[in-house]
């Protein structure tokens, strides 16, 4: 998992390609050259808290999963049970929360987590939270199960962010569907935008993000090659997304959750293409903020 690029030139290339190739031949190397430097020297993420969902890691150890974290220098995480199994033990939870944190990587949320409509197996998931002191469960619950998903989070005080999987989900392809369930629930009961899902359902997710901004409280953040059914996660900046008028509307509504970046392909290696991903994401941020101070 070598990264064969410093820092600083991740930040220029992903800033080169968010300008297009077209404008990045015209744009001076000092212009280039600020815009790195300041996002170097400043926060690269513009006061969003950006991380990783942890299926991105799926085939790696904890350990490991860590180590490429620090590589990517990114201090969030939503932890997904291939890191931290749903029946571990309270130890076992307390021990991996430690040494995420020791690494200096706070946990955020954790899931996908899949709920059926019964109060025992929702109510285990809570419990695997609150052990693990994460604030929001990432979930796919059945339709039929708000009034015990109302309870749970009136009694643990924990967030539900219900993940939209796109048309292929019986139970909510956009996020506008889980809008509809949730609105007569307790406020604790939001969302999580998946942005690639969002576009294969056909929706645009910067106008989701806009319109669902009072009950979101995770977003999975990645492009993909097609917003067709069969569309797939491909590097950031390389597929049809608008990722920078997502950006702007996270922007817009000062979204304080954890943006996770997901990158579901290459599982067996994938730190080269994440770290393009996240190299072209400061890049953008760094344009936006460039721009919008002129």
């Amino acid at each position: 998992m070598s990264n064969p690029f410093s820092r600083r030139q991740i930040i220029k290339t992903g800033f080169m390609v968010a300008i297009g190739s077209s404008i990045a031949h015209r744009a001076s190397a000092h212009l280039i050259d600020d815009i790195a430097l300041n996002t170097s020297n400043n926060d690269p993420w513009q006061g969003f808290k950006t991380g990783i969902a942890s299926y991105t890691f799926r085939k790696l150890n904890l350990e490991n999963t860590i180590k490429a974290m620090q590589q990517l220098d990114l201090h969030y995480i939503s932890i997904k049970d291939f890191h931290l199994a749903l029946d571990s033990s309270t130890e076992d939870r307390k021990a991996v929360i430690q040494k995420f944190m020791n690494a200096g990587i706070t946990p955020l949320s954790c899931g996908n987590i899949t709920m059926e409509n019964d109060e025992a197996n929702i109510r285990r998931a809570f419990q695997y939270a609150r052990d693990c002191n994460i604030p929001t469960i990432v979930c796919s619950p059945h339709p039929d199960s708000m009034s015990i998903l109302d309870k749970m989070v009136k009694e643990y005080d924990i967030k539900l962010a219900i993940h939209n999987h796109g048309p292929e989900d019986k139970r909510f392809p956009s996020p506008y569907d889980a809008w509809k369930a949730i609105t007569p629930y307790d406020k604790r009961i939001g969302l999580c935008i998946d942005v690639g899902h969002t576009a294969r359902a056909k929706v645009d997710p910067a106008e989701a993000i806009i319109k669902c901004r009072d009950r979101l409280y995770d977003l999975h953040f990645k492009d993909i090659d097609t917003t067709e059914p069969n569309g797939n996660t491909i590097q950031a900046g390389r597929g049809v997304l608008n990722l920078s008028s997502i950006l702007q509307s996270l922007i817009k509504i000062k979204y304080p959750h954890l943006l996770s970046i997901e990158y579901e392909r290459s599982p067996d290696d994938p730190f080269p293409e994440v770290a393009e991903t996240v190299g072209y994401t400061k890049g953008l941020l760094a344009g936006l903020t460039t721009t919008k101070k002129k």
